[in-house]
């Protein structure tokens, strides 16, 4: 058979790599490109005392009281993995699986720590193939749960912020230099606001009955919360944001580094919206930083270390119930989880 009898090989596996290649390459050099801001930023404070900018950098986590600093940051690791454990084990039984134990999913939800060292996608599924294996639970309906919890954090983030943004609007505006902050933030409450209850009435069918998309099976989630579901998810998640409001004040402190807790608490809910931004090491934050603190330009380099331990204690928290996850993902003999009271 001659080669022009051959047809032609669809692109189609080709195009998902070519993609891949042109995302990773445009997420590193964001990357780059965020660090080199933030190189001048510190540089440039540096020369005026005549420093390099890396003895300025040396001599700022020099003088930070490193012993206070761990004593903090330990037990606020360990709380908000309880905390992040039992919304998402809240979740789960709403839509999943309603006999399953709190117990159950610590050991689930903190290997997933360890995953997400690699990639944050992944780690989601540890928590699907549990579902799957003990709870008969289908693939799409546990990330369909993951989905909404996703949602409403990006909404507590957005609330705590104008919380944060209404009570102390004058810092704000003073910190409104190199971008109209005041102006950006408010655009996006609003923008946020607006779109809830829009997001209420169309799961419900009252909204754009006709448009199909609300029947996919991973949006199931949506179809069955009541509004309640989203006001108790917030208050599940809270204490960990305000407690983090309260961990960075006091740590930036410990840098010497003086920040109020008003001005963390209308920024940090941002900076972390920033850190959700597809970069590695969470780039996109580590220039927000910058920008919202202008004043201290080595803040950024405090947020890199802030970040890494956190990441690094949460996969150590993970470790410590590596073998019990792995007899919960992998051993045949292990019996399905039973009901507790919630």
């Amino acid at each position: 058979m001659s080669d022009a009898s051959v047809p032609n090989q669809p692109d189609g596996p080709q195009t998902p790599r070519r993609f891949s290649w042109v995302f990773k390459v445009l997420t590193w050099t964001a990357t780059a490109a965020c660090f080199y801001l933030v190189y001048i930023k510190v540089d440039a404070a540096a020369a005026v005392e005549q420093l390099t900018a890396f003895d300025y950098l040396v001599r700022f986590f020099a003088n930070a009281n490193w012993t206070l600093w761990l004593s903090l940051m330990i037990p606020y690791s360990v709380f908000f993995f309880l905390v992040d454990a039992h919304a998402t084990w809240r979740v789960i039984r709403w839509y999943n699986a309603p006999e399953l134990r709190f117990t159950s999913v610590l050991p689930i939800r903190a290997s997933a720590y360890i995953l997400s060292l690699v990639n944050e996608q992944v780690s989601k599924g540890a928590m699907t193939l549990y579902l799957l294996r003990h709870h008969k639970v289908p693939g799409w309906q546990a990330l369909s749960s993951m989905i909404m919890l996703a949602m409403v954090e990006i909404y507590q983030l957005l609330l705590w912020s104008a919380i944060g943004v209404l009570l102390y609007f004058e810092l704000v505006v003073a910190a409104s230099t190199t971008l109209p902050i005041d102006q950006i933030l408010i655009g996006v409450f609003i923008a946020a606001a607006a779109y809830f209850p829009l997001h209420i009435l169309y799961f419900r069918g009252h909204l754009l009955s006709h448009w199909r998309f609300r029947e996919m099976d991973v949006l199931s989630a949506f179809r069955s919360a009541p509004v309640i579901d989203y006001v108790l998810i917030l208050l599940f998640k809270a204490p960990n944001l305000l407690g983090a409001v309260v961990v960075y004040t006091l740590a930036l402190s410990l840098f010497n580094v003086d920040v109020s807790f008003g001005a963390m608490l209308a920024f940090l809910p941002v900076i972390f919206l920033a850190a959700a931004l597809p970069l590695p090491f969470h780039a996109g934050a580590l220039v927000l930083w910058t920008v919202l603190f202008p004043e201290y330009p080595e803040i950024g380099a405090f947020s890199l270390v802030m970040h890494t331990f956190f990441v690094l204690f949460n996969a150590f928290i993970g470790v410590l119930f590596l073998p019990r996850a792995n007899r919960e993902l992998f051993d045949e003999d292990t019996p399905m989880g039973t009901g507790e009271p919630s």
